[in-house]
């Protein structure tokens, strides 16, 4: 895939696995949904959260973006995030409407609104500088293992064409 492609699977997915440094043991993961923002994604968190206070420790955050489809295809995201305190409620209302597939009524949206308040929800803005992606390699059938190939992936700047 060239820039281009990796940018267009990166806005036209919307799950990942979120990954940060933790203080002590291995990294941490968890799969979230996402929202592009221009060439910002962004993901809803609570102030409270490990997130936000790793994000406030260090920036430097890794995204495995996900096709929902099987075989599983990803290209992870490397990228600065900072917390914003502030836009919490429409991220969030944003992100129920993308898991939705549809918009949320207007009802739905003051909860929505009302639950973000109550949790202190936050925006982590990550700016992406670099994807990885490793070409997928599927055996469906038990002969395709004769042709079964694999070679290393490879980086490109988020900007590259």
């Amino acid at each position: 895939m060239n820039g281009a492609e990796r940018r267009e699977f990166v806005r036209t997915h919307r799950t990942c696995v979120f990954g940060y440094p933790r203080k002590a043991h291995g990294p941490s993961m968890s799969c979230v949904y996402y929202v592009m923002d221009g060439e910002d994604i962004l993901v809803s968190s609570m102030l409270g959260r490990s997130k936000p206070k790793a994000v406030a420790r260090d920036g430097r955050v890794s995204l495995c973006v996900l096709d929902e489809n099987w075989p599983p295809t990803y290209i992870t995201v490397y990228g600065n995030a900072v917390v914003e305190e502030e836009g919490g409620d429409d991220l969030l209302i944003a992100i129920c409407e993308l898991m939705a597939e549809k918009a949320m009524p207007e009802p739905e949206r003051e909860k929505l609104r009302k639950l973000a308040v109550e949790e202190q929800r936050c925006v982590i803005r990550i700016k992406p500088e670099s994807t990885f992606e490793t070409p997928p390699r599927h055996v469906y059938e038990p002969e395709d293992v004769e042709t079964l190939t694999h070679w290393v992936g490879n980086s490109l700047a988020w900007d590259a064409e």
